[in-house]
């Protein structure tokens, strides 16, 4: 229990999921910050916990101030093995602890700014790359688990799969802390470059012990629900249930192949013409509703095109009050603006966001 006059607990990420709480993650920490001269292309590691923490700081802070439930921990390719790959230098020079640990506390520190959660997150290894054992590869997300349990992340994410094997691995060994896991694949509708179908790697997963499942990362929004619908009826055939989780791409991909944005001419660097609007994005936000994907009805129904704003960005307009000189609203007063000024102006304006 709480202290009297301490901070209220959080609810669990399994907690708001059951009671239908509408929960939205963070994410694209590493096209953010390559944009903003912190990551380089390519690696594509998360060393900027340590060399820039503020800047890891500030896109989280950024992520919660837009309406996020969730600080994802910037781990995401923050295993030993691939801190050292190819001559990467974070291993010997920094350590992946080191990594894994400033990830952690910058993400709490941020969640703790609001209602928000901590998720420590693994993803695909160089290790299980290169053909390394089941007991080889766990044991590299064993090494970050042990970082995310010191530091008492709230659940656990296992991200960017492209191999439903590996993904179970990870699952596994993630579930024996006793912390909700969810999953999720960078596949689309054609399944995991081994040819296993969206379905099948739903129902693995969930065997796994993944309570959460969905895809992340490698398609647009509207693939990535077509992957989502196949995890969906795979689950369903199979007597199983779990809560549904997208994260796709703000880009759109409609002439991707089986692997995704990777394999586009325009990857990483010309990315910009495919970037999805707010408009896209509040139409897949619907979808993924109509789906069943972790929201409830009335959020979704009433949601605006942008939020806090009359408008969506593709039909803004001025709010064109016609005031001038002389308008009640316009004229100066010394005192403040009174609650009942405030009023009529909040409800002329909700009349014309009506309009």
């Amino acid at each position: 229990m709480a202290p009297v006059g301490g901070k209220k607990a959080k609810r669990g990420i399994l907690e708001r999921l059951n009671s239908g709480e509408v929960v939205i993650g963070d994410g694209g920490f590493v096209f953010a910050l390559e944009k903003r001269g912190y990551v380089k292309a390519g690696p594509w590691t998360p060393e900027a916990a340590v060399e820039h923490p503020e800047a890891v700081r500030q896109l989280h802070r950024e992520f919660l101030r837009a309406g996020s439930n969730v600080m994802q921990t910037f781990t995401f390719y923050a295993s030993e093995d691939k801190l050292e790959n190819r001559g990467n230098y974070v291993a010997e020079k920094i350590s992946g602890q080191k990594v894994n640990e400033a990830a952690c506390d910058i993400a709490r520190q941020v969640a703790d700014e609001g209602d928000a959660l901590v998720a420590g997150g693994v993803s695909q290894t160089p290790s299980y790359l290169s053909c390394k054992s089941e007991a080889e590869v766990k044991k590299v997300f064993q090494q970050q688990l042990e970082i995310f349990i010191k530091k008492n992340v709230d659940f656990l994410i296992a991200e960017y799969f492209e191999h439903v094997e590996e993904a179970v691995w990870a699952v596994e060994t993630l579930k024996a802390s006793g912390k909700p896991v969810a999953a999720t694949m960078c596949i689309g509708p054609e399944g995991d470059l081994h040819g296993v179908s969206p379905g099948q790697c739903a129902v693995r997963l969930v065997k796994a012990g993944a309570s959460i499942v969905g895809v992340n990362c490698h398609f647009d929004p509207t693939i990535s629900l077509q992957t989502v619908k196949l995890m969906k009826e795979g689950l369903e055939a199979a007597g199983l249930k779990a809560h549904l989780m997208s994260q796709p791409l703000a880009y759109h991909t409609p002439d991707c192949n089986k692997q995704g944005f990777i394999d586009l001419p325009e990857f990483p660097f010309g990315l910009e013409p495919r970037v999805a609007t707010r408009w896209d994005i509040q139409k897949y936000a619907r979808e993924a509703y109509r789906l069943g994907v972790r929201a409830r009805k009335e959020y979704w129904e009433n949601l605006r095109i942008a939020s806090g704003r009359p408008y969506n960005p593709s039909m803004s307009k001025p709010d064109a009050w016609g005031v001038t000189k002389g308008t009640a609203e316009l004229m100066q007063q010394k005192e403040a603006t009174t609650e009942q000024q405030l009023r009529e102006l909040f409800e002329k304006q909700k009349f014309k966001s009506a309009q």
